[in-house]
């Protein structure tokens, strides 16, 4: 089971307005909006999937690390190492 199940329905909502602030640039590029108004939400949206992606990776560590470390062994020096990856790609971000 993923590690974000009980939240899945909050995700999915978040990403729709992720998606919608995406679509939102798109129109704005098509009506030839004001650059620095653009940056703004620009701006707004990078915020808003780096909040997502934290919520989740916080879920990953409660659920998934957590459980793979109660058992130990490889498979806990895995998760670890795959968590510690995912945290060094959003820190380069």
């Amino acid at each position: 089971m993923a590690g974000y199940s009980d939240s899945k329905h909050e995700q999915a909502m978040r990403l729709r307005r992720i998606e919608g602030q995406i679509r939102g640039l798109q129109r704005m590029v098509d009506e030839d909006k004001y650059c620095i108004d653009i940056l703004t939400q620009v701006s707004a949206a990078t915020s808003a999937l780096k909040s997502f992606s934290l919520s989740l990776l916080e879920e990953h560590l409660a659920h998934c690390v957590a459980e793979a470390t109660k058992k130990g062994g490889p498979e806990a020096d895995a998760k670890v190492k795959e968590a510690s990856d995912a945290i060094a790609r959003l820190v380069r971000s």
